[in-house]
């Protein structure tokens, strides 16, 4: 088996039309698949995709696995999310190496994963 690498990440929403609407004001378009049951936006060649949930989930949703996005500057990409709704989950760090991470609960409790990585490139 050959890995490809990380193509998707799902947040699940209680809402969908809401977060469709949220998700598209963050990031400046309109999602490239638009069903009852999927959203899907191309973020520069990943999927994040939104899904209905059953129920309404609380400010209990896990905190073990944190998608970290891309970003130029972690420092306005994350006061555009607290703007936007977002609540804090852990402020701007520079963990070293001039990395700088963030990450921030969007209004469903799903975790986003903000960094700055100058030493990561895709080839």
């Amino acid at each position: 088996m050959k890995l490809l690498g990380l193509r998707t990440t799902i947040y699940k929403v209680s809402d969908i039309d809401k977060a469709k609407k949220w998700y598209s004001d963050f990031l400046g378009f309109e999602p490239y698949f638009d069903e009852p049951d999927y959203i899907g936006f191309n973020v520069a060649g990943y999927e994040l995709g939104l899904q209905p949930e059953e129920e309404a989930q609380s400010t209990e949703k896990s905190d073990s696995v944190i998608t970290y996005w891309g970003v130029e500057s972690v420092s306005e990409s994350y006061q555009l999310l607290i703007s936007l709704g977002a609540n804090s989950h852990e402020e701007p760090n520079d963990v070293g190496g001039g990395i700088i991470v963030a990450s921030l609960k969007d209004p469903w409790y799903n975790i986003l994963g903000l960094i700055y990585n100058p030493h990561f490139r895709i080839d």
